[in-house]
């Protein structure tokens, strides 16, 4: 039999407690031109993906607060799904400095040494731009600041970088598991809980 202390414990942990879903944008291009700081509007095979996928993502119009990336095919899989989302400056992708606009591949060939330290070290932009810890921290700082309430419920539309670095933040606090995340294109995840204390659901 629990204790009062226990039950106390238990309920807090168990109680209605505040939801996020984390809707990844439909892709704008196919996976070998994806491109650093990509904001081209989602290309055909994204719009087919949109339209087939609107029934089974038809209930995140429910929530009581909308928001996406600022980036184009964002916004554009927001609003194809009846969502009309706020757009959110803290949610942007990455910043990748010199390397905006450029494939992976395209980078990797000039300037390898850098590719190498900018995935191996999460504190190092050699890029110029954002390093991957301060990005993780940025993205973290929104989901941390919300309006929280017991039972609201949130959904953002992102990239799937976006949705990568809330679930480092929510989860670990740290960019370590930040390239062992997979998100697919219109995948939903869903963080419960409240700030520092967050569970996570992927369907």
């Amino acid at each position: 039999m629990l204790g009062v202390e226990q039950t106390r414990l238990w309920f807090y942990h168990h109680a209605m407690r505040a939801r996020l879903s984390l809707l990844a944008a439909a892709r704008s291009a196919p996976l070998l031109d994806a491109r650093f700081d990509d904001d081209r509007p989602l290309d055909p095979t994204g719009w087919r993906a949109v339209q087939r996928a609107a029934p089974a993502l038809v209930s995140l119009a429910g929530a009581e607060l909308r928001y996406c990336s600022p980036s184009l095919g964002c916004r554009e899989t927001g609003r194809a799904l009846g969502l009309t989302p706020l757009a959110q400056p803290a949610l942007r992708d990455c910043d990748m400095g010199r390397w905006h606009g450029r494939t992976l591949r395209e980078v990797t060939a000039g300037e390898p040494d850098a590719v190498a330290t900018w995935l191996g070290d999460p504190h190092a932009a050699p890029h110029g731009g954002e390093s991957l810890a301060a990005f993780v921290s940025r993205v973290g700082m929104w989901l941390d600041t919300r309006p929280w309430e017991e039972d609201g419920w949130i959904v953002a539309v992102a990239e799937p970088d976006v949705v990568r670095a809330v679930l480092c933040h929510a989860l670990t606090a740290t960019p370590a598991p930040y390239w062992h995340l997979d998100i697919q294109p219109l995948s939903v995840t869903t963080l419960t809980g409240r700030a520092g204390d967050w569970s996570l659901t992927m369907t």
